[in-house]
């Protein structure tokens, strides 16, 4: 997950300080719960897809858009986050070249910045996060092929990173930097204190973002039955691990108030004064960014690509390159949207938009798979989660409650965003749905 590498010290910074730790394992637990609901679900259709095509073939067009819309905010948004990260690390490391940025074209308008004189200025841009997206689509129209080589390699150079930073960071921890382990609430909901670990879960919940991967593998799968549970339960565990003893280290090193920054493994890095260490982490960190960037921008071209042969996004989302055989029209308008966003916003922003938006698509599957045990008794399933009657409610429960600890201005945004889908939804996509234009009679002639 790239959120261990993006959004770990501004969890600690803002919301749950050195109890980080438990915020990571709450969300742990949540993704548990969802991750068995997914595997049910990719098990029953095993193709490869997302949650938009699992709910449109099991439960329906309308459902399926709300997911369908709610999946931009995972894949679109969260490729926008990401892109952030890469750009505080791409900025770390040609500093430590000796090459500077000017800092307002590394951070958007919304963002103080520290000019070279030590002077506070607005951002103008982010300029490096718009350079990665602009040379990731253009890959994307061009085209390029997935490798499960390369995809291994980079897993292992992100996981090595991982855990050499943990290695060489247990050295030195200072455990002045844990106390008070719990920081008291400041009077407001989400910052510190036991409400703050809350919040600080569903914030990191991005870096668990890519488990129900493992999910929409089902048709490779041997055994579905045996391996979804498996893949997925044993990547949570795995993952888990890592990220709680990263930000063990992590606020050991340096005193969680000044993790608020998109690059928290190299603030964390250049406090121990391994000059050799920088680099490493720094150019992984960058490798295994770009990756997940290209992941994410892959993916959300094709859920529109997907949702317009369904009639509810133009015909035109659905258009492929006559050269490079890709979906070239919605790579492009993805890619300019998600430049935009990464270049005006802040991380922060992004990355709990992300999270509301995940949290919410998960709970919408954890609903769908337990009302199709009742309702489709019948549908075989390679794969049953079990006590689904406990599962599917406590996936539905812990999301929500994630969910409720994020701040009240990323709801007040989920709500318009759905509200602007179920606009578009109603004007154009119900109209020129595929399934109502066959359920329509024949005009008489």
């Amino acid at each position: 997950g790239a959120g261990i590498f993006v959004l770990t010290g501004q969890a600690a910074a803002q919301h749950a300080g050195p109890v980080i730790v438990l915020s990571f394992v709450a969300a742990g637990i949540a993704c548990v719960f969802a991750g068995l609901c997914y595997a049910e679900m990719a098990a029953m259709i095993p193709i490869a897809g997302s949650a938009y095509t699992y709910s449109y073939a099991t439960m329906g067009e309308f459902l399926a858009w709300i997911i369908g819309w709610d999946l931009i905010l995972e894949y679109s948004l969260g490729a926008a986050t990401v892109a952030v990260g890469w750009s505080g690390y791409v900025v770390s490391l040609l500093k430590d070249l000796g090459l500077v940025i000017p800092p307002q074209f590394t951070a958007g308008p919304f963002l103080q910045v520290t000019l070279a004189d030590g002077s506070q200025a607005s951002g103008i841009i982010n300029l490096p996060a718009i350079f990665i997206i602009g040379l990731v689509t253009s890959l994307l129209v061009i085209g390029i092929r997935e490798s499960a080589n390369v995809n291994t390699t980079i897993v292992f150079v992100k996981v090595g990173v991982v855990i050499l930073f943990i290695l060489v960071g247990i050295r030195y921890i200072n455990r002045a930097n844990w106390t008070p382990f719990i920081p008291p609430n400041t009077g407001v909901f989400e910052q510190f204190g036991w409400t703050g670990i809350l919040t600080g879960a569903g914030v990191i919940f991005f870096a668990y973002i890519g488990f129900d991967a493992v999910s929409t593998a089902a048709q490779e799968a041997r055994n579905p039955q045996k391996d979804m549970p498996i893949g997925i339960l044993t990547s949570l565990v795995i993952c888990t691990i890592l990220y709680i003893a990263v930000s063990v280290v992590l606020t050991g090193i340096v005193p969680y108030k000044e993790l608020n920054v998109p690059d928290p493994m190299a603030v964390g890095i250049n406090a121990t004064g391994l000059y050799w260490m920088r680099f490493v982490v720094k150019i992984g960190a960058i490798a295994g960014l770009s990756s997940v960037i290209l992941v994410m921008l892959l993916g959300q071209p094709r859920i529109f690509w997907t949702m317009a042969g369904d009639g509810l996004l133009p015909r035109a989302f659905s258009k492929v390159h006559p050269r490079f055989r890709t979906p070239y029209v919605t790579t492009i308008l993805t890619g300019i949207a998600v430049a935009i966003a990464a270049g005006l916003f802040p991380i922060g922003v992004l990355g709990h938009l992300v999270s509301i938006g995940t949290l919410f698509a998960f709970i919408l599957v954890c609903a769908g798979v337990g009302v199709l045990r009742y309702t489709k008794p019948q549908i075989g399933r390679p794969f049953r989660a079990p006590w689904i009657w406990f599962v599917a409610p406590a996936g539905m429960i812990t999301c929500f409650y994630l969910m409720y600890g994020l701040p009240k201005e990323t709801w007040e945004r989920l709500f318009i965003w759905m509200a602007i889908g179920l606009v578009i939804y109603l004007a154009y996509g119900r109209n020129h749905s595929v399934l109502r234009r066959k359920a329509s009679p024949p005009k008489a002639p």
